[in-house]
C-alpha cells in the first residue's frame, strides 16, 4: 500500500503586493505516517495507534487501494456492513473501526463530513459481566504460577485492569499509605486504588529481589525502561533510576517504538493471559473467566460487602455511574436487594399437591 498525502502548497495572497516565489513542494508523504505523526502530536496511546492505523488499513484494502478523499458515506457504510455480516464482529469492534475512520478524516485528511449522519452507529448491547465467587477466585489463583500469581492477586486485591497493573513503576506503591497510583489509566486519567495488607510484605519481598535484579543490570550497564512521553528529555537519567522501574520487568529487551533504541519493558500481558486460561482449566470452572473478571469480582464483592456505589466508582475510575451500577445486577439478592416472593414461602406448602387441598 503506497497511498501518499500531498499537503496543501502555501503561496502568497494576492492582496499583500508581495510577489509570488515559485512554490516549494514537500516530499510526499505516506498517509499512514501522516496519521502516525497525528495521533502522537495528540498524546494518543500506543495501543490505540496501532489499532486505528490497522482499521485505516483494513478500510482501504476493502475498497481495492483507492484513496480515502475518493470515498464517501456509502463507501464507509459498506465496510462496516461487511464487518458486521461478514465478519462478525462486536458492535462495540465495529464502533472502534468507525472511530478511526472517521479521525483519518476528521484529523488527517481534514475533510468536512456533512454525511455522516447518514452513518448508522452499532448499537452496544448491555451484557452482565463474569463475576466469580469468592471460592472460585481463591482456587484460580492457586492454580497460578507464583509470578502470575502475584499480578492476579493485585487484579483481584485493587480492582486494577491488567495493563495498569503491567505499567506500575517503583514510585507508584506506598506502602506507608497503603495506597497505589495508577497512572495513565483509561482515558489517560490517574487515579488511586488501595493496597492490600495482605499482599504488603510480599510486595516488599519481590521489590528486594528486583533491586537486586537491578543492580545487576546497572553493572552490566543495560539499557533502561521505557517512559512516557518526553520524561527522558526532563530527566534524562530517569530511564535508569530505581524509581522509574518496573514492578514486573520483562525478562528480554525490545525496540522502543518512538526512538528505535533497545529498551526494557514491562511483562508482555499475553503471558499473564495465558496463565490465567491455563489456571481456570485447572480450577475446573465453567464460565468464561479472564483478567478483567478479577476486577469484576473485586467490584461485585465491594458492594456485597456494603460499600457504596460512589466508593467503588473512584476505585475502578469510571467516570460515569452507571458503568458501576452493571456490577449490581450480579448481587444474589439483585441490585436493590430484593429477596424473591418465593423464598419467603414454606418449603413444605410446595410439596401438597394441588388436587389434594380444599
Amino acid at each position: 500500500m503506497s497511498l501518499s498525502y500531498t499537503p496543501a502548497v502555501v503561496s502568497n495572497p494576492p492582496w499583500t503586493g508581495v510577489r509570488e516565489s515559485p512554490p516549494t513542494l514537500e516530499p510526499r508523504r505516506r498517509l499512514i505516517d501522516v496519521m502516525r505523526e497525528s495521533m502522537r502530536t495528540r498524546r494518543m496511546s500506543l495501543r490505540t495507534e496501532k489499532t486505528y492505523i490497522n482499521w485505516v488499513r483494513r478500510y482501504i484494502r476493502f475498497h481495492g487501494g483507492r484513496h480515502p478523499r475518493e470515498l464517501g458515506a456509502s463507501d464507509l457504510s459498506d465496510f462496516l456492513s461487511h464487518l458486521a455480516s461478514d465478519r462478525h464482529v462486536a458492535p462495540s469492534t465495529q464502533n472502534q473501526a468507525l472511530q478511526a475512520v472517521l479521525f483519518l478524516y476528521r484529523s488527517v485528511l481534514e475533510i468536512e463530513l456533512p454525511w455522516l449522519t447518514d452513518v448508522v452507529r452499532a448499537q452496544i448491547r448491555q451484557r452482565v459481566p463474569v463475576v466469580l465467587t469468592r471460592d472460585e477466585v481463591t482456587r484460580v489463583l492457586e492454580a497460578l504460577p507464583p509470578k502470575q500469581a502475584l499480578i492476579a492477586r493485585l487484579l483481584y486485591g485493587t480492582g486494577m485492569r491488567l495493563g495498569e497493573c503491567l505499567q506500575l513503576r517503583v514510585k507508584d506503591l506506598d506502602f506507608q499509605r497503603q495506597e497505589i497510583v495508577v497512572r495513565g489509566g483509561k482515558g489517560d486519567k490517574d487515579r488511586l486504588t488501595i493496597l492490600p495488607q495482605q499482599l504488603a510484605q510480599e510486595l516488599v519481598e519481590h521489590l528486594r529481589r528486583l533491586h537486586t535484579w537491578y543492580l545487576g543490570e546497572r553493572r552490566a550497564g543495560r539499557p533502561g525502561v521505557s517512559l512516557p512521553h518526553a520524561i527522558s528529555n526532563k530527566y534524562p537519567n530517569a530511564s535508569v533510576g530505581w524509581p522509574w522501574q518496573f514492578v514486573f520487568p520483562a525478562k528480554s529487551l525490545c525496540l522502543d517504538p518512538y526512538s528505535g533504541r533497545p529498551i526494557r519493558h514491562h511483562v508482555y500481558p499475553k503471558a499473564v493471559q495465558r496463565a490465567m486460561q491455563q489456571a481456570v482449566r485447572a480450577a475446573r470452572l465453567h464460565k468464561p473467566a479472564s483478567c478483567h473478571t478479577l476486577r469484576h469480582s473485586f467490584a461485585t464483592h465491594l458492594i456485597e460487602g456494603g460499600y457504596d456505589i460512589r466508593t467503588v466508582q473512584e476505585l475502578l475510575g469510571h467516570s460515569d455511574v452507571s458503568t458501576t451500577m452493571n456490577y449490581t445486577h450480579v448481587l444474589n439478592r439483585g441490585g436493590r436487594g430484593v429477596i424473591s416472593p418465593l423464598d419467603a414461602v414454606s418449603p413444605l406448602a410446595s410439596l401438597v399437591p394441588v388436587h389434594g387441598r380444599r
